[in-house]
């Protein structure tokens, strides 16, 4: 993993992805051929909550974090911290622990251990291998003073690793609001015997009813006559709430008298909430049915939507803080951003945030925008409504740009007139939200492929940087590569190289060494100047 630029310690390790700089992208399959191949014990095993708790319980007790601590050969001051646990059908599993040092946090210290159906350790994957050993005194002349905004939070002692030789610093939250209205939650980290700033990123990733943009849909309600409200029990007990243009606290929950939710129309304040609501139950019915997964952090707990944030807010985002999405009613107020492929975008960064933890800036920032971007297209696929057909195109439904065109293109990701098509040198210096472009240019060619294809209608013109052929695997088999590579394989500091090592090892569990699949994992990484 190639170590972050200056530039790209501007705005990282963030805990909550908007909408607007980020893209939501959609996509399907070309000539889709299935799961038909795929060896299906490393396919990840389907877990009920209770089972999926139980099982980090179990890799959580000391005895067993000790053993795994003593095997990577840690130091007596190091200890290990169990956030999740993925097992595959076949029984092997993988633990991903975050790690402490003197009782400190490590931020860039993640690391996975892969063991077999026996428990026989067989790898680990790290955010870092630099070897920890700092003195964890801070002089007080450097301690940062806790900052005057509202949220703000006061500085804590933390160990930062994401970068270089591993040293002791402060880690300090600013609260307030941005510019775009949006809440602040800027972390910035300082070195404790310096005071110099070492990074610093934004933890706001600024995704029976009558809906706006997917027509008439059933969305999951509790209550009886006379008082049902949007709590979906079925689902971990999703909420949606409805902020009235304020920009604080969890909101109101919508209720109703008969269980018939708003007209289709900016102008009934439930109408926003449908969608919200809508794109939360088909996420999760996504993760479940697809990949196995209760829940965004595979707990059963459902999340909650909020709605109506601002004034003329044109954004949406995922926080970390509350597991909340939270829309804008977009310009004017009239196009609330609460689409499909928004709402699974926006929870998508939670699946992001409790599994891989993505640096939120510089190339591991690209690929966690990409993240949402790739599960938001296949989030659309699988609900597959006539109202919303599921395309290529990210954010049409929602028109941001004011004339109809999408926010983004996962074919030619350039056709926005920012975002990358190609990995190069400096990809690391561009805005995440755009240096996402090539992750999705790769999804694109994995599942599509190059050159003219048509997909539910729409055309697409995919080019490749070396001018090779593609030929695409269909969604169904790319999906859960990525979705295989990102819970079992990336760690916080992936960069686009070491994507490309993920799946293809993820590609191979699944479908084996020589298989038309892997090889054309790597044909798509090289057409977008991925080469390894």
């Amino acid at each position: 993993m190639r170590p972050l630029t200056s530039k790209q310690r501007i705005s990282a390790l963030a805990a909550t992805a908007a909408l607007v700089a980020a893209g939501v992208t959609a996509g399907t399959a070309g000539a889709d051929t299935g799961s038909a191949g795929a060896a299906d014990g490393a396919l990840p095993a389907k877990l009920s909550a209770a089972q999926h708790t139980r099982l980090v319980e179990s890799a959580n007790t000391d005895a067993a974090k000790s053993a795994d601590a003593r095997a990577l050969g840690l130091g007596a001051k190091e200890k290990l911290h169990v956030k999740d646990v993925i097992k595959n059908k076949d029984g092997s599993t993988h633990v991903r622990y975050e790690r402490s040092y003197d009782g400190l946090p490590v931020l860039g210290g993640d690391l996975i251990v892969h063991k077999s159906a026996s428990g026989k350790r067989t790898g680990t994957t790290k955010a870092t291998s630099a070897k920890i050993a700092v003195k964890t005194d801070a002089p007080a002349a450097h301690k940062p003073a806790a900052a005057a905004a509202k949220g703000s939070k006061a500085p804590r002692k933390v160990v930062w690793a994401a970068e270089g030789k591993p040293v002791l610093a402060w880690e300090t939250v600013i609260g307030g609001v941005q510019k775009s209205g949006a809440p602040n939650e800027l972390h910035v980290i300082t070195d404790a015997k310096t005071g110099k700033k070492l990074f610093e990123f934004q933890g706001i990733k600024e995704g029976t009813g009558n809906s706006q943009y997917s027509g008439k849909v059933e969305i999951g309600t509790s209550g009886s006559s006379g008082k049902f409200t949007m709590t979906d029990e079925a689902r971990g007990g999703n909420r949606t709430t409805d902020l009235k243009n304020g920009s604080s606290g969890e909101g109101e929950l919508f209720t109703d008298e008969d269980d018939t939710w708003g007209d289709g129309t900016a102008g009934d304040p439930a109408t926003a909430g449908v969608d919200a609501h809508y794109g939360a139950g088909q996420t999760w019915d996504y993760y479940k049915e697809v990949h196995g997964r209760e829940g965004i952090a595979g707990d059963g707990k459902g999340a909650l939507s909020r709605v109506h944030y601002g004034n003329n807010y044109v954004n949406a985002f995922w926080d970390d803080s509350c597991f909340c999405m939270t829309y804008g009613d977009g310009e004017g107020n009239k196009k609330p951003l609460t689409a499909l492929d928004v709402a699974a975008h926006e929870m998508s960064h939670g699946v992001t945030s409790t599994t891989a933890d993505l640096i939120y800036a510089g190339e591991s920032g690209g690929l966690n925008e990409a993240t949402s971007d790739i599960f938001a297209a296949a989030v659309e696929f699988h609900a597959n409504s006539p109202e919303d057909v599921p395309d290529y195109l990210v954010g049409e439904k929602i028109d941001i740009n004011g004339d109809g065109t999408p926010l983004r293109y996962m074919d030619e990701p350039s056709k926005d007139g920012t975002s990358l098509d190609y990995w190069s040198a400096d990809a690391g210096d561009v805005d995440v939200h755009y240096s996402s472009g090539i992750a999705n240019h790769f999804f694109f060619l994995l599942s599509v492929g190059s050159g003219e294809r048509e997909v539910n209608g729409v055309k697409y013109n995919s080019p490749t940087k070396d001018g090779s052929t593609v030929d695409g695997i269909g969604i169904e088999k790319a999906e859960k590569i990525w979705f295989k590579a990102l819970t079992e394989q990336m760690t916080s500091t992936t960069d686009y190289a070491d994507a490309r090592r993920a799946t293809v090892a993820a590609a191979t569990d699944l479908y084996g060494a020589d298989s038309a699949e892997v090889k054309t994992v790597e044909a798509a990484w090289t057409a977008v100047n991925v080469t390894g």
